[in-house]
Order: C-alpha cells, then sequence, then structure tokens
C-alpha cells in the first residue's frame, strides 16, 4: 500500500461510511420483509455482503478478500440476477399468444432491472481478483538473449493484459455510472397509489433506489481507485 496518500485514505473513508450505511439499509429492509420469497432473500443476502466487503476491501481487514476465491463467488452472485429473471408463467395470467407475450415482456423488464446488482457483482469480482502479470515485474537481471527475448515477450502479454484490464474496468465504470444516474434520479413512488406490481414493490421499499444508486456510485469509483 505504498501509494496511500491522506487524500486516497480520505476517500476510501468516505466509501467506507457509504457501504456501511448501504449495508445496514439492506439488512434494516431484510429484517422488515418478513414475507419475502427465497429470490428477494438471496438478493438482500448479495447486497448485503458485496456492500459489507466493499467497506472493508480498502483497508488491511479487507486484505483476506482478494483473491481467486472471492472473485469465483461474486462470479456466481453476479450469474445469479440474469440467471434468476427467467421464472415460470403464473397461473392467473392471460393464456395464449397474449400470455406469451406478457410473459416475454414481464421477463425482459425483471432482466433489466436485474443486469445493475449484477454487474456491481462483477465489479466486485474483478476487483477481488490476483492483479494480473505478477510475473511480469520478474527478472531484472537477464544475461543472455534468450532471456531478453523472453524478458521482451512478457513485457508484451503484460502490456496486452493491462489494456484488456483497462477496458474491463472502463466499461464496468461507465455501466455502473449510467446505472447510478438512473437510480438517484428516479421520482419517490407514490407510497398510497400503487397500483401495479412494480409500484407496489417499490412502496414496500421507497429508498431501494437511493439505495442501489449509492451503491452503484460507491463501487464505480472504487474501480477507479487504487485498493
Amino acid at each position: 500500500m505504498s501509494d496511500r496518500t491522506p487524500a486516497l485514505d480520505a476517500v476510501h473513508g468516505m466509501l467506507t461510511l457509504l457501504f456501511t450505511v448501504v449495508a445496514l439499509h439492506v439488512l434494516w429492509h431484510g429484517v422488515r420483509s418478513s414475507g419475502a420469497g427465497r429470490r428477494d432473500r438471496v438478493d438482500l443476502f448479495l447486497h448485503f455482503a458485496m456492500a459489507a466487503a466493499m467497506a472493508a476491501m480498502p483497508w488491511s481487514l479487507g486484505r483476506p478478500l482478494s483473491g481467486p476465491a472471492t472473485a469465483v463467488i461474486f462470479t456466481a452472485a453476479a450469474l445469479w440476477f440474469p440467471l434468476t429473471a427467467f421464472r415460470p408463467v403464473r397461473p392467473f395470467q392471460p393464456s395464449g399468444p397474449l400470455r406469451r407475450r406478457t410473459a416475454t415482456a414481464g421477463t425482459a423488464a425483471l432482466f433489466a432491472d436485474r443486469l445493475p446488482p449484477a454487474a456491481g457483482m462483477a465489479a466486485m469480482a474483478w476487483m477481488s481478483r490476483n492483479p494480473p502479470g505478477g510475473a511480469a515485474s520478474a527478472p531484472e537481471t537477464l544475461a543472455s538473449g534468450v532471456q531478453a527475448a523472453h524478458h521482451t515477450a512478457a513485457h508484451g502479454h503484460a502490456a496486452a493484459a493491462s489494456t484488456t484490464a483497462t477496458l474491463v474496468t472502463a466499461v464496468l465504470t461507465v455501466y455502473l455510472l449510467a446505472c447510478a444516474i438512473r437510480s438517484l434520479t428516479r421520482p419517490m413512488p407514490a407510497l398510497r397509489t400503487a397500483t401495479d406490481t412494480a409500484h407496489r414493490a417499490a412502496a414496500t421499499d421507497p429508498y431501494g433506489h437511493v439505495r442501489d444508486g449509492a451503491m452503484s456510485l460507491g463501487t464505480a469509483v472504487m474501480l477507479l481507485l487504487p485498493h
């Protein structure tokens, strides 16, 4: 952590506070949602786990979070959200072609709504991975021409890996920023005039879009900072 500065520590401290508040809000909402289904409970657990991990990641307490095991866990979490968007049609929905169109539209909307948390989990997995090119800084005292050639090839591979990592980080950051803007500028749902399923769900968690927007924004910032 030789690149740490007081300014960077201050930013990390603000992000830790943000993620701690998010984790506590998710926990509070989970306690209140006693009748939530299995999928919703898993969603809340994954959100809580990610927020808690993000709060600890910048500090020495979060060092064990970096590694292939954590990356695999959050990769699985990222896959959970889009894969669980597909569910069977309920019996009371319209039958025939209208039923299929209704089911397709509902699945597409749910799939789109579950992409932002999936991107957040993917970003967490990306940040948790072992830094690539660990062997790229290897021996600098290469005597023979064969060793020098291998050294040059290693630098070429490291440069390609660095370019790919930059591209992945940029795509995740831009998408999460877009999700944050969308969530934080969404109007507050009307608590008493909720008629459809989406509005009723929003009314049970009126600050959910603020929490999700703050989580996306904090994750995007974390992607750009050394940790």
